[in-house]
């Protein structure tokens, strides 16, 4: 498991209040990314329930590697054609503290060619 530095967990925090104030009234696409899966899922923080998810653990879900970039931009199609089907077109991106580079990135491109406009 990974272990996080003391100024990742501050920078996380802050990140993640500020994104939550920037969220207020839309849909929130969050991601959480792991050493070996990308999870992603779109909550609407008014009332606290989550609307949609998607993560490389699904039975769906068919890739050769779920901890590259390929698998996250699955992920993102993936959570864009569910976020559709409930009627969802506009959401915030939550990177989760994480930096938009790599896996991270290609979720939120696969989200954006899969419809979801952030």
């Amino acid at each position: 498991m990974a272990r996080f530095s003391k100024n990742f967990k501050r920078r996380a925090a802050r990140a993640r209040f500020a994104i939550r104030r920037k969220a207020f009234g839309k849909p929130r696409l969050s991601v959480f990314r792991s050493d070996r899966h990308m999870y992603a899922q779109i909550i609407d923080d008014s009332c606290g329930k989550t609307l949609c998810s998607a993560s490389t653990l699904e039975k769906n879900f068919r890739a050769d590697k779920s901890s590259n970039c390929d698998a996250a931009a699955k992920v993102g199609t993936l959570i864009a054609s569910k976020a559709v089907e409930a009627g969802i077109k506009e959401v915030v991106f939550d990177r989760g503290g994480y930096n938009y580079h790599g896996r991270v990135k290609a979720l939120a491109d696969g989200a954006r060619s899969g419809g979801l406009v952030f």
